[in-house]
């Protein structure tokens, strides 16, 4: 449901509420729609408990606040819950007269929830009104997600009674449905007994009742007669001390039951007059809702706050884990530019194939002093072996292949490392679907094709700026391929971080290089060919390594994690503050 069709359902109910009330639920759905957006997937320090106060939150607003916010006028829903055995259906029985639930005999019992309401008011707990959940029926049934519907004179108009499932039953289902169900109740009646009365788990929801200034009543059933002043002197000091001292503590003595399963009338006439009397009073039921409401509505607010808080956290986690891969990235990424432009790559198996294309080791030596003197010679050294530039070539391949792979695999140990150190980082990597602290296995494969295209690119960039001097003597002497691997030293070209005999090899390499390039081209048609190389080369390792790199920023993207969530969901709990001091304003 979006703002506005909840707004517009709010104005055209009957009974619904002025301006003020329609402000207040469309308020009310955005801040839902707020808390929905602001997801918390990365296991951090206190998000299991956020993550339950998110949930709780939505399904109150879904099941309650909402729903009741639009339908302000419907019966007061009054849910009976309480500790396992405590006697709960037998209580609704017999406020109602006759038997309209079944009361546990085997624990646990698993079963759907029973309302009982007026017939004159059926038509407030439809589908689309509270629970919007649980599917409506008409008959008993053992699921959970169905929500029986009884319609009984007995019950006066204005009042529903729905039996809830333990709070504190050995089956989970049964815990959370109850939760629930007591979650969209205008007013709770536990059901306790004189054995039960100080167990933990049913003053954990009083103390939320508390919490939220939900319109608690308490029953202390199956009580024997000698045990009533001393249990219910120390239960009345127990809902003192828990901000609940004005909730009305009701007492069943213990006694027999009917065939039918159902108490003495006179043992319940006190709790059944006081719900009569809610049921005629409008004043009095709407003080009961407004109570529960304000309550639920205040604590949504205020409860937003924490949950924007660990959503902030999310995103800033996002941030340091994506500044940890994409910093690992870089690092390599420019330890590969690097070596192609300080002369690096002019080593090893490259300079031993460059050697033998372009002649001798002493001809690289000697060439600084006497350049023009050989390039005679260096024409001669290269005719006819055109097999030679194919050898530079695959050398060129091989080493810058190997580059890629080296700086990858190291890149992706150092940004798992730094994810391992955290633990949202850790239980991405656990869950990954590849091993990201390895290199893509088909890695290789793409940087041998990037490397063929590069390779494939300078030869076309030789042949397009060659292409008016194809019948000079100079290019025919050296040719494309030729002349494409001068371009490639080229690129390699800066000797910078080489020292001792590299210097001067190296050094040699390049100026041989660009020496013949400028022969055929002229020097500002080499500076253009080498500059738009190298940017071709750069492109090429930042398009790997960017497919690399986004293994790592593909999980944290996937997580759905919005930067600007926490914000909305601050500013959709102070805009429903300031529509509830509007309202107590104009009140």
């Amino acid at each position: 449901m979006t703002a506005s069709d909840a707004a517009g359902s709010a104005g055209n109910m009957p009974g619904s509420a002025s301006a003020d009330s329609t402000r207040m639920v469309t308020a009310l759905v955005r801040l839902r729609q707020a808390l929905t957006d602001a997801v918390l997937p990365l296991e951090l320090p206190g998000v299991q408990a956020a993550r339950a106060s998110q949930d709780e939150l939505v399904s109150q607003l879904e099941d309650y606040v909402i729903p009741r916010m639009m339908t302000i006028d419907a019966p007061l829903l009054a849910v009976v819950g309480g500790s396992t055995g405590a006697g709960k259906s037998t209580l609704v029985n017999s406020l109602v007269g006759q038997r309209v639930t079944t009361p546990g005999l085997l624990r646990p019992t698993t079963r759907s929830p029973v309302l009982v309401h007026n017939p004159a008011d059926a038509q407030w707990f439809g589908q689309d009104r509270l629970l919007p959940d649980l599917e409506r029926v008409s008959h008993s049934t053992n699921d959970p997600g169905a929500l029986q519907l009884v319609a009984s004179d007995a019950v006066p108009a204005g009042l529903a009674i729905l039996d809830a499932p333990d709070v504190d039953s050995v089956e989970e289902a049964n815990r959370i449905l109850a939760a629930q169900l007591l979650a969209a109740a205008d007013l709770w009646i536990f059901v306790t007994s004189a054995a039960r009365y100080a167990d933990q788990v049913p003053w954990e929801f009083l103390r939320a009742a508390a919490e939220r200034s939900t319109a608690v009543a308490v029953v202390l059933d199956r009580t024997p007669a000698d045990a009533i002043q001393t249990v219910a002197t120390h239960l009345a000091r127990m809902l003192a001390s828990r901000g609940l001292k004005d909730s009305p503590l009701f007492i069943v003595n213990e006694s027999t039951v009917s065939e039918e399963g159902l108490l003495k009338p006179s043992l319940v006439a006190e709790i059944r007059g006081w719900l009569e009397m809610l049921a005629a009073d409008a004043g009095a039921r709407h003080a009961v809702v407004q109570q529960t409401l304000d309550g639920a509505v205040r604590t949504a607010a205020r409860k937003s706050h924490p949950i924007a808080d660990a959503a902030q956290q999310q995103g800033e986690a996002v941030g340091g884990l994506r500044r940890d891969a994409v910093q690992a990235y870089d690092v390599a990424l420019r330890a590969i530019l690097e070596a192609t432009a300080d002369g690096t790559m002019l080593r090893g198996e490259v300079l031993a194939r460059w050697q033998e294309f372009v002649g001798t080791g002493e001809l690289l030596r000697s060439l600084e002093s006497r350049v023009g003197k050989l390039r005679d010679r260096f024409v001669n050294a290269v005719k006819g072996k055109p097999q030679q530039a194919e050898h530079v070539t695959t050398a060129i391949d091989s080493g810058l292949e190997l580059l890629i792979l080296e700086h990858a695999e190291s890149a992706a140990e150092r940004a798992e490392q730094a994810w391992l150190q955290l633990d949202a980082g850790r239980g991405l990597i656990k869950a990954a679907p590849t091993d990201l602290g390895r290199a893509s296995r088909d890695l290789r494969r793409k940087a041998e094709r990037a490397v063929r295209d590069w390779q494939s690119g300078v030869i076309e960039m030789v042949r397009d700026e060659g292409a008016d001097k194809r019948t000079t003597a100079r290019f025919l002497a050296y040719g494309v391929n030729g002349l494409s691997v001068a371009l490639m030293v080229v690129v390699f070209a800066s000797t910078a971080g080489l020292t001792g005999a590299e210097v001067g090899i190296a050094g040699g390499s390049a100026v041989l290089g660009q020496k013949l390039l400028e022969a055929v081209f002229g020097d500002q048609a080499v500076r253009s060919l080498a500059d738009r190389a190298r940017a071709s080369l750069e492109t090429s390792v930042r398009a790997l390594f960017a497919d690399e790199v986004a293994r790592y920023t593909d999980l944290v993207d996937t997580l759905g994690i919005d930067a600007e969530a926490p914000e909305r969901l601050r500013q959709a709990a102070r805009r429903v503050d300031d529509a509830r001091f509007a309202a107590q304003h104009e009140a």
